[in-house]
This record gives structure tokens, C-alpha cells and sequence, in this order.
């Protein structure tokens, strides 16, 4: 995966082993792949994705979910 500017997705997850997992993905198509090549690694339970061009007054709104 790339790590430049241009991508919107941050991935953040936590390995079933305990490992940290941190990549960033350009658009939808390329975090759900990254999940699905990953999916047997990490814990589904321990993934954060953050979307960097979400409104940020909308991201305080979903913090309570």
C-alpha cells in the first residue's frame, strides 16, 4: 500500500497475536481488499479505520457509536 498524501483511508488494527497493523489505503476498493487479504490476522474487533475526508464536525458525531 502507499503512504502518500493522496490516500483517505488511515487503517489502524490489532493482529490476533497482538501485533499493531498501520496502512493506508487511496479509496474503498483498496481497504476492503486490504481487509479481505488480512481478515485472518487481525481481530475484527480491534480495527479503526478513519476516513480523512469525513467532515469533521460529522466525525464528532460518530464518536459515540
Amino acid at each position: 500500500m502507499s503512504m502518500d498524501n493522496n490516500c483517505r483511508f488511515v487503517v489502524n488494527a490489532v493482529g490476533k497475536g497482538g501485533e499493531t497493523y498501520h496502512t493506508q489505503c487511496k479509496d474503498k476498493k483498496e481497504l476492503q481488499r486490504w481487509i479481505l487479504e488480512n481478515q485472518d490476522r487481525i481481530s475484527q474487533n480491534e480495527i479503526k479505520i478513519t476516513d480523512k475526508k469525513k467532515n469533521p464536525f460529522l466525525k464528532l458525531l460518530s464518536i459515540n457509536r
